[in-house]
């Protein structure tokens, strides 16, 4: 259904940052893999709990 929409499936955008297409985060549209996830994540608002 997807492939119908024009939309594709998959890994098929990687990190905005680095380009890594494995351990992606796209949730509320951030897109970064974990890795830069952890660099950038205290400069956009995130706290680390525990």
């Amino acid at each position: 259904m997807a492939r119908d929409h024009g939309e594709a499936i998959g890994r098929t955008i990687g990190c905005r940052r680095c380009g890594r297409k494995r351990g992606m985060i796209r949730r509320h549209g951030l897109r970064l893999c974990r890795q830069c996830f952890r660099h950038v994540a205290p400069e956009i608002g995130f706290k680390k709990l525990s």
